[in-house]
């Protein structure tokens, strides 16, 4: 059995966010030429001493089913106002995404365009756990879906793979959400492309079809109406280099809680 996360692990981590924190503070942390290496700085410091805390691959604390928060919100995706859907996706989610495919590809030997039934039909696991928000809010859902680690071997990757990018079908601002996860990350036990929450098909407003969840990181990674996946040996050549659309605009790559 995996080990939860305890309270010294948390003590761990926290020393390198208070760094980043203190960071901040920094008078001239709002000119334009220096801001962005400190933020960079507190982010590598941040992973540094996560990872350290988390080298025995500790599980995220899961809950109960009587602990399942009463409502789940739902930020981000299609509804918000700054975030416009694929054209295609009316007519997929009135079909029940029956002509939808996850199509991985990249650095496998073994690419695959995967119906939702498909995916369905995989092993899959299932987790209680709290989503914590970058905004501040928190809640408890459940997660069902296919094991990333379980995917990625049946894919067969090629040695010089070494992140693995995920494609969803919505736009802010005309751009395409896509982030990424580092091969720790996505063969975390925890790391799923989920298809059910609650117990039910995953509904819309939570990302359906399939979802990222990987619980040891905050809201923004846990990318919503993924359509494709992509495993690279680099990031550089992806967007603006730095793993994801968030990351492009100002957010963190590692978001580790």
């Amino acid at each position: 059995m995996k080990p939860i996360i305890s309270r010294r692990h948390l003590l761990i981590a926290g020393a390198a966010t208070a760094t980043g924190a203190a960071a901040l503070k920094w008078k001239r942390l709002t000119e334009p030429d220096i801001s962005q290496p400190l933020l960079d700085l507190g982010e590598r410091l941040n992973m540094s001493a996560q990872r350290l805390a988390l080298r025995d691959r500790p599980l995220a604390h899961e809950y109960r089913l009587d602990q399942l928060s009463i409502d789940h919100p739902s930020n981000g995706g299609f509804g918000a106002r700054y975030v416009d859907p694929d054209p295609g996706y009316d007519r997929m989610a009135a079909e029940r995404f029956r002509s939808w495919r996850l199509r991985i590809d990249g650095l496998v030997r073994r690419p695959i365009a995967a119906s939702l039934e498909d995916l369905r039909r995989m092993p899959a696991r299932t987790q209680i756990t709290m989503h914590s928000c970058d905004e501040g809010w928190s809640a408890i859902g459940q997660w069902t879906g296919v094991p990333m680690a379980w995917l990625l071997e049946r894919l067969e990757l090629m040695p010089r793979a070494r992140f693995v990018v995920f494609y969803c079908m919505d736009r802010i601002t005309g751009q395409q959400v896509y982030g990424s996860l580092d091969l720790l990350d996505a063969f975390h036990p925890q790391t799923i492309l989920a298809h059910g929450f609650n117990g039910q098909a995953l509904p819309v407003r939570h990302g359906a079809p399939l979802r990222l969840r990987m619980e040891l990181q905050i809201g923004y990674k846990q990318l919503k109406h993924i359509d494709r996946i992509s495993v690279v040996d680099s990031l550089a050549a992806i967007g603006a280099g730095r793993g994801g659309l968030f990351e492009d605009n100002g957010y963190q790559w590692y978001a580790g809680l």
